[in-house]
């Protein structure tokens, strides 16, 4: 079996609680591509610049973590086009703001810039970074995932 993957989805804060409460995730505007990329057991975590989408207000937190479940990748009957969708199984958890944890997380190379990691609504991240997030949404890791991640203290 290949490693497991860790991806960060960019969505809204009401389509993060859409998918929640759905038990999905869809990402890209309703494109198969990226949930095409995601394996069993691959942890996500959505990253909601703003509250709704296009124009809701600047909220830059993690909304929603979970694992991906089994399951095929399925075309949803609402709305036009049809969106595609993955199962997911989201874990309880509180919105951590990104702001906090830019210097630690590796997958934000420009510290000033930062925002162009998410420019694309997907991106594959190091678990160390996973882990990170996890634990700042107040999740356990280890618990959820069943990796052991040594992680170094936050910087001050």
């Amino acid at each position: 079996m290949s490693e497991r993957g860790y991806w960060v989805g960019v969505v809204s804060e009401s389509h993060a609680l859409r998918g929640v409460a759905g038990g999905f995730a869809q990402l890209n505007h309703g494109k198969a591509g990226p949930l095409e990329r995601m394996r069993p057991g691959d942890g996500l975590v959505v990253y909601s610049p703003r509250t709704d989408y296009p124009e809701g207000e600047p909220l830059q937190a993690f909304t929603a973590i979970g694992r991906v479940s089994d399951g095929a990748i399925l075309q949803a009957d609402d709305g036009d086009p049809k969106p595609f969708r993955r199962k997911v199984e989201y874990f309880a958890a509180t919105q951590a703001p990104i702001k906090p944890l830019l210097a630690d997380l590796s997958f934000i190379r420009s510290k000033t810039h930062w925002g162009a990691a998410f420019r694309f609504g997907f991106l594959r991240v190091p678990e160390e970074d996973f882990a990170r997030i996890a634990r700042a949404m107040g999740r356990d890791f280890t618990r959820d995932f069943g990796s052991e991640v040594s992680l170094p203290q936050a910087t001050p």
